[in-house]
Order: structure tokens, then C-alpha cells, then sequence
């Protein structure tokens, strides 16, 4: 989640992927039980508009502190305590507002409440902007004097280390409106005119399926289509679907050049040594841990290799394809719960993370912290929004009772539960936390959640199922991220030495790293030179070193998930390592993202997260492997 004090923007939003569309009722017929209480946030609608006009009054008090942050350690102090202030009741403000409209998209009055909530951010983001270049323009010495003189500074210390250890990437005030109106105005083009040309201009195929029906390949048909069951099917969607593509790889290379090329002036003009540290300097993560997730998946490859072994093998060829990546393993079994079902099976499964965890999270579902039901006009897929500080975390869901939305419910409330310690343990100001660790609180209780499951479960069909979409989750977030990582990593690095990037060169390195990664030279899966047109469709290569975050939180979580129940089942029971984790929970942004991690347990420089994931990958194609040979019998 993003508090104002970082982006002046909606708060609070961690996303899981769009998932269905909300077509199924209207809201006024969905039980009171399955909808969150936004009243908890303001009781009505009038209260929301009385709030805004007070917060309006308000945000000229910070202004009154411009010039004098280092006058006194009290002054410093009035100024942070206004400013988080403020910021927290914005935060109040922008997440009702973004709530209502999204439970359902077709009131208009939601949708001007929200823009006027983002009107108001506008004007508290402009009122504080001189806090970060006055403060910079300090002796650290002074603020640390400030920071022992005056004790109520003390919950500021991370938010006031944070601005001054960047200070040599900081520039003057005059410079830093400069590169602000530059990056503002220019800095998100290349991402702008790669939507609008993928979603709106860009003439997607029609094919023709074995069935004789007619499809047009947008994105979403193509995600559906390239799953078929008909093999013959997949080559048809996956040659007409590249197809167009590459006939436009000489403008898509022509954008992402110029996203890469925004990040190279970033890194300039901060002095940094590559754009990798200036991306990764935000949340103060070493390098190191970059360079080695990618090491250990090329260390790791045999392991994809066995995975994609098996997959050839429950799918009856003679030669696995990239066109044979997405297709079911597994047929689908018939898995249905309620939503008390899926609650109770989600509590159930977060039972090695204490009573106290258990209980608050009952607690929450039982008292409108989620929004279960899928209706006319709500937006689709799922998020936990933890950004109302003094109320609670809300869940968006749109539930239809499979067994992936129990998962995405044990999901969202990992992150709900994150908010909701930290939020209970924290100050405001250092309530917020990363994406690096608020995936692994969600991916840890996925894991937890596959695990009970198959405890309690017999029948092969219905582990199989389980372990089958486990084993293709890791494929997809440890390798397949990975690679999206390693070649964001190496186009960067191109052109930070005066390469250029055209269309073709970026097809030539994403197809080599294909290949590398899938065994194409060894014969374990045959990639055709098309597909390394794969690059222009991923949008992730234009969010600055953001996708490589999917893949370690994963291997943090299956670490300390492996260690929580190694400790549980011991001997001697602990509960060490369930007690670190949650007080990294209930840290928030009180330390940087590493070392949060590694007071839980867990060093992200080593290839001990990545091994624990390994270790479960290879556990599932064991369990797998020998289900298939007692079926065989």
C-alpha cells in the first residue's frame, strides 16, 4: 500500500489480479453479512463532504512551517505531526471515496466524490512538497540532535533517515522542480503510449478454432484461449496472437527504448551507478538481492526442467511446446464452497500463526471488513486496502465459491491482517510498508492455505488438483518472473552502455533467454523463434524494476511458512519463528523492507528463500509423481 506521504494518489490498494466480471445481482440484493461497513469509515455521506471541507481548511497549516524546519526540534516536530496528520486523514478521505465507487462503477456521484477526494490530494501534495528538499537542506547532524532533544521525534526517526541517507541523489530545490516537471510531463509517456496502443489501436487477430468458431484475440481472449484443451487450438491462437505482434515490434521496441531511456536520465542525473540501484534505492534494497534471484533460478533450472517434464508426461506428448505451458495438467475437479466455508477453511489453515491471529482476523470477517459478492456495476477482482488507520481493513472479493477464490480470500487477508497489525502496533507514520514484504504476508497464507488442504484431503484427484496448481504458480512467479527480470536487467544495462533497442534485438535476447530457461537445446521444450515477440505484451518492463518483487516475496514465504511448520511439528514444539514473523508484521515501515525480512528470518541476499522454494517445488513433483504411479497400477 502507498500513503499520501509517498504518493499522492489512492491508498492503501494491494492487488490481486482482475478476476471476474461483477454481472451476477444487484448490490441491494446481496445480504448485509457479505458487504463491508463503509459506515465504520464516515456514517454517511454528508459526514464524508463535511470531512473533505475541514481537511481543505486545514492543509494550510502545514504551509505556515516552510522556511523555519530548522528552527527547533519542536518546530521540526509540529511540522511532521501536522503533515502525518493531515496525511492520515486524506487517507481516510481517498479510500471511502475510492470504496463506494468501486462497489459500484456506474454512480455517478461516487465517481465525482472520488475525483473531488483527489482535487484535495492535489492541494495537501503541493502544500507539502518543500517538507523533503528543507529537510535534506539540513546537517544531518542538527536532525539527530533534534531527534534526542525532543522524544516525540523518536516515531520519526525512519521517515527523517529515509530522506537523509539519499541525500547525495538529491538535488537542489530549483533543480529538483526541474527534473519533477520533466519526469512529470515526459516521464510516463512511453508507458501512456504503449496502453493506449495495446488497448485501443492495436488490430488484434481473428482465429478460427478446430470447433469453427471465430474469436478475436484481444488480451483477454488470447488468456483464455491459450489454456484450450485442443492442443491444435493453442498452435492456431498462439501463431496468429505473435503474429500480430511482431508486426509491430519496431514500434513497441521504439517505447519501451524510450521507457528505459526516462530511467537513465533518472539515474544521471541522481548519481547513481545504474538504473537497477536507483529503482531498487526507493526502498533501500541492495542490489545483491536482485543479482541473486536471478542466480539461483539459473542454478535452480534443472528443477523447472523436471516440472516441465512432467507436465509432457500427464499430458500424453511425444515433445512438450511453449504452446503447451498453460494448458490444464489436471483436470478440474468439482471443488464449491460458501463464503462461511471458504472462512472458516481460511482460519482454519492460519492456525499455525497463534490464536490472537485467528482470532482478530474472525473478528474481522464477522464485522464488515469484507466485501464478498459479486454484483452489477462492482469492480472486478480483488484487493485488501489497509489505509484507514483508525478503523480497520476492508477486502474487495468477487466470490463464486471455487476453490481459487478461497485462495484469494486466504490472499487478501494476509494483507489484511498486515495492515491490521501493523496499523494496532505502529504510528502512523510508520504504519505503511513495501510491496518487497506485503506479498510475502499473502503468499504466506496461499501456502498455509494448500497445506492444510492437502492434510485434509484423501483423494487423489481432488491433490492432485491442489498440488497441479501449486506446482504452476511457482513456475509462473519463481521462473517465469524471473526471466522478466533478468531481461528488464539486461536491456537497462544495454542501453546504459549506448546500445539501442530495437525491436529486433529485444526479440533475439527475450528468445535466448526463452530458450535458456525452457531447455529448448536440450529438447525439453521446443520455443519457436515468434515467440520472442513475447516482451511487447508484458506491461511490467515499463514499471521500473517492479516485477522481480512476485518472485522473492514467494521465496520468503515459503521460507518461513517451511520454518513455522517445521517448528510446530517438532519435537520440542517453538514458536520462534511464528513470533518473528508476525512482529515483522506489526513493524510497518519501522525498518527498511531487508531488514524487516531478516529479523523474521530471513536474508534475502542468500540462497537459503530461494532453496525453502525449491525444496517445496520438488515435494509437489514428488507427491505428484507418485499419486501418477499408484493411478498407473
Amino acid at each position: 500500500m502507498t500513503k499520501m506521504l509517498l504518493l499522492p494518489t489512492l491508498a492503501g490498494l494491494l492487488l490481486l489480479g482482475a478476476a471476474v466480471n461483477a454481472l451476477s445481482a444487484e448490490r441491494t440484493e446481496i445480504p448485509d453479512k457479505y458487504q463491508w461497513k463503509l459506515t465504520d469509515i464516515y456514517p454517511t455521506e454528508a459526514d464524508w463532504d463535511q470531512a473533505k471541507k475541514s481537511l481543505e481548511k486545514r492543509i494550510p497549516e502545514v504551509a505556515a512551517f516552510k522556511g523555519h524546519l530548522g528552527d527547533s526540534a519542536g518546530t521540526l516536530y509540529a511540522a511532521l505531526s501536522t503533515m502525518a496528520d493531515l496525511d492520515k486523514e486524506l487517507s481516510r478521505l481517498l479510500s471511502y471515496a475510492s470504496m463506494r465507487y468501486d462497489q459500484d462503477t456506474r454512480v455517478a456521484a461516487s465517481l465525482e466524490r472520488l475525483q473531488a477526494g483527489e482535487q484535495v490530494a492535489a492541494q495537501f501534495g503541493a502544500a507539502v512538497s518543500y517538507i523533503r528538499p528543507e529537510i535534506l537542506s539540513l546537517d544531518p547532524a542538527r536532525v539527530e540532535a533534534f531527534v534526542k532533544e525532543e522524544p516525540r521525534l523518536k516515531d520519526y526517526r525512519p521517515y527523517l533517515d529515509n530522506i537523509l541517507r539519499m541525500k547525495e541523489h538529491t538535488l537542489t530545490p530549483p533543480e529538483e522542480q526541474v527534473v519533477a516537471r520533466a519526469l512529470g510531463q515526459m516521464g510516463s509517456t512511453a508507458d501512456a503510449v504503449y496502453g493506449i496502443f495495446t488497448n485501443a489501436d492495436l488490430p488484434y487477430p481473428d482465429v478460427e478454432l478446430t470447433s469453427g468458431e471465430k474469436v478475436r484475440l484481444d488480451a483477454a481472449a488470447y488468456t483464455k484461449y491459450r489454456a484450450a484443451a485442443n492442443r491444435e487450438d493453442r498452435m492456431r491462437v498462439f501463431k496468429a496472437f505473435w503474429g500480430k505482434y511482431a508486426e509491430f515490434k519496431r514500434t513497441l521496441g521504439t517505447t519501451l527504448y524510450s521507457a528505459v531511456k526516462a530511467h537513465i536520465f533518472t539515474k544521471d542525473v541522481r548519481k547513481y551507478h545504474s538504473c537497477l540501484e536507483a529503482a531498487l534505492d526507493r526502498n533501500n534494497i541492495p542490489v545483491a538481492v536482485y543479482d541473486q534471484l536471478i542466480a539461483d533460478v539459473h542454478k535452480n533450472l534443472p528443477v523447472l526442467h523436471r516440472y516441465l517434464r512432467l507436465r509432457q508426461r500427464m499430458m500424453g506428448l511425444d515433445q512438450l511446446r511453449y504452446e503447451d505451458l498453460y494448458a490444464p495438467i489436471v483436470s478440474k475437479v468439482d471443488l464449491a464452497y460458501t463464503p462461511e466455508e471458504a472462512m472458516k477453511l481460511t482460519l482454519d489453515a492460519c492456525a499455525p500463526l497463534g490464536p490472537d491471529y485467528v482470532s482478530a482476523l474472525k473478528k474481522g470477517y464477522e464485522s464488515g471488513w469484507v466485501d464478498f459478492m459479486p454484483s452489477t456495476g462492482k469492480r472486478s477482482g480483488a484487493y485488501s486496502n489497509g489505509s484507514v488507520y483508525d478503523v480497520h481493513p476492508f477486502q474487495l472479493l468477487n466470490f463464486m465459491g471455487t476453490y481459487e477464490d478461497v485462495s484469494t480470500l486466504a490472499h487478501e487477508s494476509g494483507h489484511s491482517m498486515h495492515s491490521y497489525l501493523s496499523n494496532k502496533n505502529q504510528p502512523y507514520i510508520t504504519a505503511d510498508y513495501s510491496i518487497f514484504v506485503a506479498e510475502v504476508a499473502s503468499t504466506l497464507n496461499e501456502n498455509l492455505l494448500l497445506h492444510h488442504m492437502l492434510k485434509n484431503t484423501q483423494d487423489d484427484a481432488t491433490r492432485l488438483y491442489l498440488l497441479g496448481s501449486a506446482l504452476d504458480n511457482m513456475r509462473q512467479t519463481l521462473f517465469r518472473q524471473t526471466l522478466f527480470a533478468e531481461f528488464e536487467k539486461t536491456i537497462h544495462d544495454m542501453a546504459e552502455r549506448g546500445e539501442t533497442l530495437s525491436g529486433d534485438n529485444l526479440s533475439a535476447l527475450y528468445l535466448k533467454l526463452l530458450r535458456e530457461y525452457y531447455g529448448h537445446d536440450q529438447g525439453i521444450c521446443v520455443v519457436d523463434d515468434l515467440y520472442g515477440v513475447e516482451w511487447a505484451y508484458i506491461p511490467h518492463f515499463y514499471y521500473n524494476f517492479y516485477v522481480y518483487q512476485y518472485a522473492t516475496s514467494l521465496t520468503a514465504s515459503s521460507y518461513i511458512a517451511d520454518a513455522i511448520r517445521q517448528e510446530a511439528g517438532g519435537k520440542k514444539p517453538s514458536t520462534r519463528a511464528r513470533d518473528a514473523y508476525l512482529k515483522m508484521l506489526s513493524s510497518g515501515s519501522s525498518k527498511y523492507p531487508i531488514d524487516l525480512l531478516r529479523d523474521a528470518g530471513v536474508d534475502m541476499t542468500t540462497s537459503a528463500p530461494f532453496d525453502a522454494a525449491m525444496r517445496e517445488m520438488n515435494r509437489i513433483m514428488d507427491e505428484m509423481e507418485a499419486i501418477l504411479a499408484r493411478q498407473k497400477k
